[in-house]
């Protein structure tokens, strides 16, 4: 029986320990919070979206870093193994719009209670409040952990699932990436993603609060597109953020640290530039004696109104008997292609998840082992892997920790 020592009790950590308890091997977790899975209580608003129910290609598709890399994780765990194993461990889950999948008691607490119900049928032992401080090597293999408190405990294989940056008061504070470093591994620069951003122009702080649906959303780099895609988003105090803003964030969010980048918003994407001249054209003739400012009410909703109107250059009390068609066109253009600048990312603390991390081409793709350090494992957001939302994320650290809790019984 082989000792595997689990650094970090989320969603990856508390998969590995599972995976590597029913290979039989003598499993401690160590969690420095009070409790398990204090991040994933947190996930998808508290209802925590435990995987996507698509088909493999699209999970594939849906990951922004290293896809290839998961192909025998994703493979060895599939997003059906996930439903599986939750639904076996008293955790029944449904799926909503866009394959995305829940527990069906909509409170991630029960994913938590149904992880550590299954750690505690396998004898998993759990430490909190363990800090761990190092990593201790001898001979370019694993000997054991160090921890804050001055103790330390040998064992045979550890595996590190010690999360990203984000959200650190959940305990994500990046100690993982220390101990690759330290270890000599590569760590890619991480950055904020799925994350909200800010924006200059300042008549998007009078959009607080407005939620846009059904509108497509291009970021450009000049002339050069570099995410495109339909649904939902939302404006806030300091610029913009909703699921399309997170996804776009996830693609761009690395040149957005180098340059400012261009949104655009096409409200009306249903119709095309000739379609929506006429809608607008029979909204006036409608309207015929109206102000314009009381003429496009039907056109956007009623907080974005006076935006728009500033934004065409249409005096807001001409008669629209008397606008031209020039300045219908203008409006037109306006609003298939209402444009704003976005300037940076918002923190950590806002962000679903870390972009960058330990350096997948030093890790062995099957087992997540080091290539560097014999015995030591790395799952979930502590690598160099991240997805759009939809529950791909978690499907990664599902994935990884279930492959590195594995690989221990491979090396036993």
């Amino acid at each position: 029986m082989s000792k595997v020592l689990v650094a970090g009790g989320g969603a990856a950590g508390m998969f590995a320990a599972i995976a590597a308890a029913e290979e039989g091997n003598e499993v401690f977790l160590y969690e420095k919070n009070e409790k398990l899975g204090k991040k994933l209580f947190i996930t998808g608003k508290g209802r925590c979206n435990i995987t996507s129910s698509c088909d493999m290609d699209t999970l594939f598709a849906s990951v922004m870093s290293n896809p290839r890399f998961l192909y025998s994780s994703f493979y060895g765990c599939t997003n059906q193994d996930v439903m599986d194993f939750f639904a076996h461990n008293g955790v029944p889950v449904k799926t909503e719009r866009g394959g995305r999948v829940f527990p069906v008691s909509d409170h991630s607490s029960d994913v938590i209670q149904g992880l550590s119900g299954k750690l505690g049928r396998l004898g998993v032992r759990i430490k909190y409040g363990a800090r761990v401080k190092d990593i201790l090597v001898e001979d370019g293999r694993f000997k054991g952990l160090a921890f804050s408190d001055g103790s330390t405990e040998k064992g045979d294989f550890c595996i590190v699932a010690t999360g990203g940056l984000s959200y650190p008061s959940t305990g994500s504070t990046g100690d993982g990436y220390r101990f690759a470093e330290a270890l000599g591994h590569t760590v890619k620069p991480c950055i904020p993603s799925l994350v909200p951003v800010e924006t200059k122009e300042p008549w998007v702080k009078e959009l607080q609060g407005l939620s846009l649906r059904n509108v497509n959303v291009t970021v450009r780099d000049g002339k050069k597109k570099l995410f495109q895609e339909f649904g939902e988003m939302l404006f806030t105090h300091y610029g913009v953020s909703g699921p399309l803003i997170l996804s776009a964030s996830g693609r761009v969010g690395r040149k957005l640290m180098e340059k400012p980048l261009t949104l655009e918003i096409d409200l009306k994407p249903a119709l095309d530039e000739d379609m929506l001249h006429k809608r607008i054209l029979r909204d006036f003739e409608e309207n015929v004696n109206r102000q314009f400012k009381n003429a496009v009410g039907r056109l956007f909703p009623a907080k974005l109104v006076p935006v728009m109107i500033e934004l065409s250059g249409i005096p807001p009390e001409k008669k629209v008997n008397v606008i031209a068609k020039e300045e219908r066109s203008a409006l037109v253009r306006l609003t298939k292609h209402l444009t704003m600048t976005l300037t940076k990312l918002r923190d950590f603390d806002e962000a679903i998840i870390t972009k960058g991390g330990v350096s997948t081409k030093e890790i062995d793709p099957g087992t997540m082992e080091s290539k560097l350090v014999k015995g030591v494992y790395f799952a979930g957001e502590v690598l160099d892997l991240d997805a759009l939302t939809g529950g791909f994320n978690l499907q990664i650290a599902w994935s990884t920790g279930y492959a590195a809790g594995k690989g221990t019984g491979k090396q036993a």
